[in-house]
């Protein structure tokens, strides 16, 4: 690259003649090689006018609807005060701003608006008249309900937030914006509500996001989350997800930052606990009552999907702890491998299986299930590979896995599982509870942005506790969780 070439690459003045502009264009965009960049020249009045834009952003529509009014323009209305005029009187849209710097306007340009460079002029207008590429709203295949509403959220920010702002029509909601990435510039949405949540907490989660120098989030949420978040090696997720704009627009309303990042369907949620990731918009979109049945039913299946298969395995190991009336829990005969090395083959095997899921194209699915069905389920045990015994624990506790609401939650309590199994295989019972001591060790002392993540249990809150355990009726509730330190926390409204 020649010295030149380096200059006008930076180079942040905007030049006042199109050629030289256009020169600019092709060593900063690439103009006349990226067959998607269109750069327009066109008289109105007596001003040449370069409209610059992707193809693949501008709403043609929209766009010829400008320059058909433009073209309508006298000489005599843009010879004086030409920018005003355009800005104010001749430009028919709603969204036009001005812009000193090259690297402004370029910038909005490839974030999908439309650049004007007037001929004369050094500050160039910038029209919205982008339209993403976005798929249809539906419902979260992760979140799915029986009852409420079927709208989720997409890969493009603006409409994620309107869906939340549909929910919580209150002045006080914010949504700031931010960039992140020097080459990907991806925009990071901070959303909460001015006068309950805590400005301590906004405030160190935009110092986060400001302070994280990086190249591009091309994977969006999840690089933010180990940008922002310092979890290292810790399995359990520190943050939530969702893709349901109720559930985000209740955790708003409770004084948590939700963070939107545009490309992602996935909006994260701060502060989070061990518990709001076990908890599911069904249990709110029934009766109180009905509501803790689930909740109690889906923790009874967490639980199994850690403790069910070490115990099982410790009871055999030691038979004198089994209780009286389970004398026959057991394999009443061995197969040809160990315990031990049939759990491991067959958790690794519906990990396989799993991922085979994913991947495999929905007409062969079905087919794949059943040939790990009839493979593992009967030939593994026929053949001796397998005992029955190891297939059913193993299938229960598997069934507790998909039933954690959160994917995240559920990956990190497949791992401790197998690690109190190996903790039980050396050391039985000294390993199964020095093992589960030292999980709820890790837990314990783990924070989310000052948060404790066992909270209301460690430290121990007995009205937020009850109000995880029982589904409390709305206007029972008249106090916001004390966890995020909300500014307002009182729910229901004073008369």
């Amino acid at each position: 690259m020649t010295p030149e070439e380096k200059e006008l690459k930076i180079q942040e003045e905007i030049p006042d003649n199109l050629p030289e502009l256009k020169r600019v264009l092709e060593e900063r965009v690439g103009l006349n090689r990226s067959f998607d960049l269109v750069f327009r020249e066109m008289v109105f009045g007596s001003k040449r006018v370069g409209v610059f834009f992707c193809n693949g952003f501008a709403k043609d529509t929209v766009l010829t609807d400008i320059l058909t009014r433009l073209s309508y323009a006298s000489e005599e209305s843009v010879t004086h005060r030409t920018l005003e005029t355009f800005m104010e009187k001749l430009i028919p849209h709603i969204q036009v701003k001005s812009y000193k710097k090259m690297s402004e306007i370029v910038g909005q340009v490839l974030m999908g608006g439309t650049a004007f460079f007037i001929e004369g002029e050094t500050t160039a207008l910038a029209v919205d008249v982008k339209s993403y590429p976005v798929r249809s709203i539906g419902e979260p295949d992760l979140e799915r309900v029986v009852r409420g509403s079927r709208d989720g959220f997409v890969e493009t920010l603006l409409l994620n937030v309107t869906l939340v702002r549909r929910r919580v029509r209150d002045e006080r909601l914010k949504l700031e914006i931010m960039q992140i990435g020097k080459r990907t510039k991806t925009d990071v949405c901070i959303g909460y509500i001015n006068d309950i949540a805590n400005a301590d907490l906004v405030d160190a989660i935009k110092e986060k996001i400001s302070e994280v120098k990086i190249d591009g989030l091309p994977l969006a949420e999840k690089q933010l989350e180990e940008a922002i978040v310092n979890k290292g090696w810790n399995p359990y997720p520190m943050v939530r997800y969702s893709e349901r704009p109720d559930v985000v627009s209740a955790h708003l309303l409770e004084g948590h930052v939700c963070l939107f990042v545009d490309t992602s369907p996935s909006v994260m949620i701060l502060p989070t606990t061990f518990f709001h990731h076990v908890q599911h918009a069904e249990e709110y979109r029934q009766t109180p009552f009905i509501g803790t049945y689930l909740r109690w039913v889906r923790f009874a299946g967490i639980m199994s999907s850690i403790f069910l298969l070490p115990l099982w395995f410790m009871m055999v190991m030691d038979p004198s702890l089994k209780p009286a009336g389970l004398e026959f829990l057991g394999p009443q005969k061995e197969g040809n491998l160990p315990l031990l090395v049939q759990f491991l083959i067959a958790d690794i095997g519906i990990d396989l299986m799993r991922m085979a899921a994913v991947h495999t194209p929905t007409p062969l699915a079905t087919a794949m299930g059943l040939v790990a069905a009839i493979l593992v389920g009967d030939i593994a045990v026929k053949t001796g590979l397998f005992i029955n015994e190891v297939i059913l624990y193993l299938a229960l506790a598997s069934i507790g896995m998909f039933a954690t609401p959160s994917y995240e939650l559920s990956l990190a309590n497949r791992i401790i599982r197998l690690g109190l199994l190996l903790a039980v295989a050396i050391f039985h019972v000294p390993g199964f509870i020095i093992g589960s001591t030292l999980w709820l060790i890790l837990l314990a002392t783990r924070k989310s942005y000052n948060a404790p993540y066992m909270w209301p249990m460690i430290p121990f809150n007995a009205k937020s506790f009850f109000s995880i355990l029982v589904r409390r009726p709305v206007l029972a509730a008249k106090t916001r969780l004390s966890l995020t330190k909300p500014i307002d926390g009182t729910r229901q409204p004073k008369p």
